[in-house]
């Protein structure tokens, strides 16, 4: 089955974006740019909500930009055919090989996962991923953390008070002290009951 992933890039402190909307802190560099490349080959079908849909509306003709350089033609290369399902009130269409989604993030990741296909079905934005997570729908959680503290915003997990166990898979420390970390969602698997207990 398809695995959800939900990756972003996140401060020391556990924001993706800071008390003034501000995200400039995320630019990755060099290396960490082609570890997101590398990621996304991965991916089979991203699912995202307006706004990171709009944010990433530059990606869609980039290529046409003389000035980009060979990684980030090469992530355009792979961001453009990607199949991507937004989710949005007030959108009434998208543009590329994007579609409005026509159920609930449920659904949606339901029949994604009842569809033939390869590759993860990965989540963007704070706010899917928030809905995605209440549900129990994320598998993976895939974290690159910036070395800066920015005080508040908007946090890459939602505040609820809901434990969840995750078991690390995978880390890695890139050269500008950048650190990736990769949880799997520890899935409760039902326990048989000892004689005697209710």
């Amino acid at each position: 089955m398809r695995s959800v992933t939900y990756s972003m890039g996140v401060s020391l402190d556990g924001y993706i974006v800071g008390p003034d909307g501000d995200f400039d802190w995320t630019e990755p560099d060099e290396e960490v740019f082609r570890f997101w490349i590398d990621d996304i080959r991965e991916v089979g079908v991203h699912l995202m909500g307006r706004r990171l849909y709009e944010t990433m509306l530059y990606w869609e003709t980039a290529d046409e930009d003389p000035a980009l350089d060979d990684s980030m033609l090469e992530w355009t290369a792979l961001w453009k055919p990607l199949p991507k399902v937004v989710f949005s009130t007030t959108l009434s269409a998208v543009q590329g090989n994007a579609r409005l989604a026509s159920g609930g993030l449920a659904q949606e990741i339901a029949r994604l996962r009842a569809e033939p296909g390869e590759g993860d079905i990965a989540i963007g934005g704070a706010t899917l991923a928030a809905e995605a997570v209440a549900s129990g729908l994320v598998d993976e959680y895939r974290i690159i953390v910036h070395p800066v503290l920015v005080g508040g915003g908007i946090p890459f997990f939602p505040r609820r008070e809901q434990r969840m166990d995750l078991e690390l898979v995978e880390t890695r420390t890139f050269s500008s002290k950048f650190v990736y970390l990769r949880y799997r969602t520890a899935r409760q698997q039902a326990r048989p009951q000892s004689p005697g207990t209710p």
